[in-house]
């Protein structure tokens, strides 16, 4: 597979599909923010507002007691009434800074990550293979933009093997703009999670949404754009201005601003 050079690795995910009547990602949040006279919403009669869910495969973490699923909404096309759902695809990055460096990322997103992303993926079952317990990441079903787990595969970084102890999820979990739905214009919200999925907190303040990142092999950080919303109206607008945090990936609690736009 031919290498390309990868400067910027974006966290906003790409989907298409050959339908194109297929709805855009998200579904309605529950019956008691709905008019009780509205109907059927997104092809969901209003009295049952119960999404069907479906797992896909197991991810493989560098650390053998843990193992994930990814979830994803069952959806319905109207054209055919055949449902289907999303499936799992990769983040790739095929730049690396040369093996006299003892760099070896094994084509991950960022060494010592891989990165997923999928149509409709609205939550993520982890399962402890020591204390045979499972749980989600999240209590409710969400929109998962891209989940990163540490990586299955041996990456060097500066010659040092790195094996990451941490989730991090971009995600879409509130309808923030108050339209009834939870979907790509909402938020975009950026998680940490421990090893067990059990502990997180926002890596990004909650009045931002995320749009981008890039990575910094010499420190070892990942650099997060945000735009604020300025305005609070839980919508991104184009004139609101755009922030760039840092997060130390070997600590993610070391974390802060780098630029603000004016």
């Amino acid at each position: 597979m031919k290498k390309t050079v990868l400067y910027v690795l974006f966290l906003v995910s790409v989907f298409s599909c050959s339908n194109s009547k297929v709805g855009e990602k998200g579904f309605p949040v529950n019956k008691t923010e709905v008019e009780e006279n509205q109907g059927d919403i997104n092809g969901l009669v209003v009295d049952t507002l119960i999404l069907e869910t479906k797992p896909t495969s197991v991810l493989l973490t560098k650390n053998a007691g843990h193992r994930l699923i990814p979830i994803y909404k069952v959806n319905y096309d109207e054209r055919t009434n055949q449902q289907f759902t999303g499936s799992n695809t990769f983040h790739f990055n095929y730049w690396e800074f040369g093996e006299s460096k003892g760099n070896n990322w094994n084509n991950n997103f960022m060494p010592g990550f891989e990165a997923i992303y999928g149509y409709n993926l609205v939550n993520i079952s982890h399962y402890n293979n020591k204390t045979k317990e499972e749980n989600t990441f999240f209590e409710e079903l969400v929109l998962i933009n891209t989940l990163y787990y540490p990586a299955f595969s041996k990456d060097t970084l500066n010659n040092i093997p790195v094996n990451r102890e941490f989730y991090m999820v971009s995600v879409y979990d509130e309808d923030t703009n108050n339209d009834r739905y939870v979907n790509t214009k909402d938020l975009r919200r950026f998680y940490y999670f421990d090893i067990n999925a059990k502990n997180r907190y926002l890596l990004v303040p909650k009045n931002y949404s995320v749009i981008s990142s890039e990575y910094d092999p010499e420190n070892d950080f990942m650099y997060v754009f945000a735009k604020v919303d300025e305005n609070e109206n839980g919508y991104i607008e184009t004139k609101e201005a755009t922030h760039i945090f840092w997060i130390d990936l070997k600590n993610p609690q070391n974390r802060g601003v780098q630029y603000k736009d004016q």
